[in-house]
């Protein structure tokens, strides 16, 4: 990949050239310190342009719908004049690093809209499946005109706490007519949800769809909500259909007008700024550690100590904790 100066970036994406802004992703989902240097400049002379769009977090139980509601979600808003992101985080190979990356077979007609932006990203090894760089793909979707940005989960592990983390709606999709109603959802995916909406609620599963609403509304009183402003609504929805689908967007609306008024909107965005920038610390210092001559030097013959009782843990990662200081 030829590598432009980042004042090419950054006219590009802020012209809202979406090749541009697809190129711009590419280098700071790189690896290499070089693409990370030019990433970091190209977000840095973007940021003034961000902070605007609407971001929503999406995540949900498997053969919920995820990508059709997504679609059919963003076909909606591009409909009212919305330009539409997705970042749809993929799965990878934990031997190979591959990812399905199928995101956009699965939308086909959003992903050919002018208005809307689909990029489906791998997971890498990133903890709870989310990727490494997905806010700062967000923010250069923001300063590219997209006035809302979707961050699709895997929907396993800790992913839904990441993407909870740096959006400002979380919306959990639930499935009816699958048993246990509650099966699948924990308590903690409870308390980070802002709004639970029921999928596939039409045909032969719409009775069902409504038993499972009042359900969740019962559990829901017993979590304790994350906003003194706000109730975690449930509501029912058709990808298919389009019913409810309104009504997701004014729950989205409304929690925003609500926390931007009660200031929490602007706290929990710079908390979530800070916590990033920690999580960026946390991330550097692990590949310090990795990539330090001493420990490279020590790590396996330590490990093998490990594995035979030589040593013990505490004691091998003290040992190998001290090589930092040595230079």
């Amino acid at each position: 990949m030829v590598l432009e100066a980042p004042d090419y970036y950054i006219q590009g994406i802020a012209a809202g050239n979406r090749r541009t802004l697809a190129r711009a992703i590419t280098v700071i989902e790189s690896s290499l310190p070089a693409h990370q240097e030019l990433g970091r400049a190209i977000v840095d002379g973007l940021l003034e342009r961000t902070g605007e769009a609407v971001r929503l977090g999406i995540t949900g139980v498997p053969g919920v719908g995820k990508s059709t509601f997504i679609e059919s979600f963003g076909m909606f808003l591009v409909k009212k004049g919305h330009k539409v992101a997705v970042l749809a985080i993929d799965p990878s190979s934990s031997r190979s690093g591959g990812s399905v990356m199928a995101d956009k077979t699965r939308m086909e007609k959003l992903a050919v809209e002018g208005n809307a932006f689909i990029r489906p990203s791998p997971s890498g090894k990133t903890l709870g499946g989310v990727a490494r760089k997905t806010r700062e793909s967000m923010l250069l979707c923001e300063a590219a005109g997209f006035d809302v940005v979707i961050v699709e989960t895997v929907g396993v592990g800790q992913s839904e706490t990441a993407v909870a983390a740096m959006t400002d709606f979380f919306l959990v999709l639930m499935l009816a007519g699958a048993g246990d109603e509650l099966q699948g959802i924990k308590k903690g995916v409870l308390e980070m949800a802002d709004g639970v909406a029921i999928n596939k609620a039409d045909g032969d599963n719409l009775e069902r769809a409504q038993k499972a609403r009042k359900e969740y509304e019962m559990a829901l009183h017993l979590v304790m909500p994350a906003s003194p402003h706000w109730t975690t609504p449930v509501i029912t929805c058709s990808a298919k259909t389009l019913a409810g689908v309104p009504d997701i967007w004014e729950t989205v609306l409304s929690h925003r007008e609500k926390l931007t008024l009660a200031g929490e909107l602007q706290i929990k965005r710079r908390g979530q700024a800070a916590d990033w920038m920690r999580t960026l610390v946390e991330e550097g210092l692990k590949e310090r550690f990795y990539t330090h001559p001493d420990v490279k030097a020590q790590l396996q013959k330590t490990l093998r100590e490990v594995e035979h009782g030589v040593i013990t843990p505490t004691s091998a990662a003290t040992r190998l904790l001290e090589l930092l200081d040595r230079r």
